[in-house]
């Protein structure tokens, strides 16, 4: 099969842009991602940004990807379109509007960001992630110890939990979402730093996160730069 990526600078006026989306005329980035798969039919595809819809197996997806792909977009000031037909696979289209203006991160401090040398433990179901998040932690100084199961995670606290000196959960996981793995750890080390990752969730936000005692709440996608100083500001913020 085939995957395609483009990518184009784009104008929209007012008849361009979708009904209900929400979004103004204007200059945006237009990313599109097509595939020559199976394709979706209609009812499929007017429910693919749904949380937790999904056309896979038991066990094989979570049905959240396309949801926080969603959400991250929204975040942005941005929107996303298919164009998919059984037989003629997928379009992803994604419009982000476009600016001139450097990054915060670009605009930012050049040096080095802060490391340490404590004890993380990193738990994320999606292996990938898993893998960077403890690779640019113990480039920072950091031991990591990491797991894709949230109740492995809580044995772990059982077990040695003073060994650990902070937490870094993914919400969506299988078995035990991250707020209430949070709310067990917490049960076990009162005041052992959280810190809640999630793309998308209808069930925690910053606020809820807070009121369960989470230390800190930090939205996907994040760079090394913004995970380095959250980890350091948290781990800081418990010692004072």
């Amino acid at each position: 099969g085939d995957l395609r990526v483009a990518v184009q600078p784009v104008t929209l006026g007012p008849a361009d842009l979708p009904p209900n989306i929400g979004c103004p005329p204007g200059d945006y980035v237009k990313l599109a991602v097509s595939d020559s798969g199976p394709g979706m039919d209609a009812a499929t595809k007017a429910r693919i940004f749904e949380p937790y819809f999904t056309t896979k197996g038991v066990g094989k997806g979570s049905g959240m990807g396309l949801a926080v792909v969603h959400g991250i977009v929204e975040r942005h000031q941005g929107f996303v379109t298919v164009d998919s037909a059984p037989g003629k696979g997928a379009t992803f289209t994604v419009y982000f509007p476009r600016s001139e203006a450097p990054s915060e991160e670009e605009a930012g401090e050049t040096g080095p960001p802060p490391g340490g040398s404590e004890h993380v433990l990193l738990v994320d179901d999606e292996e990938g992630l898993a893998k960077l998040g403890k690779a640019t932690l113990e480039k920072l100084g950091y031991r990591v110890t990491t797991t894709g199961d949230p109740l492995e995670a809580l044995e772990m606290v059982r077990s040695d939990g003073k060994a650990i000196d902070l937490l870094i959960t993914d919400q969506t996981m299988p078995h035990l979402a991250g707020d209430e793995l949070a709310r067990r750890v917490l049960a076990i080390r009162p005041h052992l730093p959280i810190i809640l990752a999630t793309g998308f969730s209808s069930r925690v936000d910053e606020e809820k996160a807070r009121e369960i005692g989470i230390s800190h709440f930090i939205a996907k996608p994040f760079s090394s730069r913004e995970l380095a100083h959250t980890v350091r500001m948290v781990l800081d913020r418990e010692r004072s």
